[in-house]
């Protein structure tokens, strides 16, 4: 009788050791390996609408099929924005026929700077959305794309102020009376937007990305600022792991990450911590737009998690990133051998159950 309570004491004795072993080592893994399975795959979502109305006519894309900027998405009919040149054109020569000077020049530089004014378009909306992703999730792009997007802003903007100089120098050699005859400007501004439109007709990608939706068929009439489709871009695209804010005490910028995807189970892949989210929404109201972010309930509280921006600079990974996507992540803010080979060995082992779950 003495030796069985003498080994339920034993038994008992090991389960408390083991259970405080494996307490400390929580506590500890908590700080400096902190784990998260509340990590999600984040882009920018891009609805493409037609600048101006028409009818489609030819359709170059497929649902989920994958496109780089500047390629062609769908066409509209272009016809009606051909006869509006057309009579934009005769219009001019009509208004010119009493100016010695030609208007081959006017036309020439008319139609110039409504191409260079459609680039500018596009630049400018460009810049907004990079300015956008900047403010909403600070580091979420690298400072090469921030210049490359700028660098094509101001491009632009000297590319419409040289077409407009152009232009202007083609007006003067109309003669004295040529810019200041108001039916010639008038021609020439209606030239200037048909020429626009007639660049609009052409629906193209405004980034790399991946076309998810669309419900258009040949002969769908397009109207100008409706989403005829949508974009995912995989240009912006980045891992928000939400980590709770004890995690957060020893993490600092370019900690190492390791993360696993659902859609390659058994494989780990290499990160860092681009930055650090700041606040949250705590209340009902969400004032500035701060990130909402999902709590568990349970028998104690949770404590409060916070956004944290993972980036992977393998081009190959880009490739597998789904957005919303659930991501499971440890970080490694120290090089404590120990701590990151335990970390490393629980995340093989939740990647190989990810083949079941």
């Amino acid at each position: 009788m003495k030796k069985d309570k003498s080994s339920i004491k034993k038994v008992s004795l090991i389960v408390l050791l083991i259970t405080g072993i494996f307490f400390v080592w929580y506590v500890i893994s908590d700080r400096y390996t902190p784990y998260t399975d509340q990590g999600r795959i984040q882009g920018l979502i891009t609805p493409v609408s037609p600048r101006v109305s028409g009818f489609v006519t030819d359709i170059k894309v497929d649902l989920h099929s994958r496109v780089n900027a500047g390629d062609t998405l769908f066409q509209l009919d272009k016809r009606p924005f051909e006869i509006a040149i057309l009579i934009a054109e005769a219009e001019i020569d009509n208004s010119t026929q009493s100016v010695a000077a030609s208007s081959a020049s006017v036309k020439s530089s008319a139609g110039k700077l409504g191409v260079a004014k459609a680039q500018l378009d596009r630049a400018q909306r460009n810049w907004n959305r990079v300015q956008k992703v900047m403010e909403e999730n600070e580091g979420a792009l690298s400072e090469s794309d921030k210049d490359q997007s700028e660098t094509a802003l101001l491009q632009a903007i000297e590319q419409v102020a040289s077409a407009e100089a152009s232009l202007e120098r083609s007006k003067q050699s109309l003669g004295d009376s040529g810019p200041d005859n108001p039916k010639i400007r008038r021609a020439i501004q209606n030239l200037e937007k048909a020429l626009l439109d007639l660049e609009f007709s052409t629906v193209i990608a405004p980034t790399d990305g991946v076309i998810e939706s669309f419900e258009v068929d040949l002969g769908y009439y397009a109207n100008a600022g409706q989403p005829i489709t949508t974009l995912i871009s995989n240009s912006d695209v980045w891992i928000q792991a939400n980590l709770k804010e004890n995690n957060l005490s020893r993490m600092e910028i370019d900690d190492e990450v390791e993360f696993l995807l659902d859609i390659a189970p058994g494989k780990i892949f290499l990160g860092k911590v681009k930055s650090l989210g700041f606040g949250v929404a705590t209340g009902e109201t969400n004032k500035g737009g701060l990130p909402t972010i999902s709590e568990k309930k349970g028998w104690l509280q949770d404590p409060q998690r916070f956004p944290v921006i993972i980036t992977c600079d393998d081009p190959s990974v880009k490739d597998l990133y789904r957005l919303g996507g659930q991501v499971d992540v440890v970080v490694y803010t120290g090089d404590n051998f120990v701590l990151n080979g335990v970390a490393g060995l629980r995340l093989k082992i939740i990647s190989m159950l990810s083949y079941v779950r």
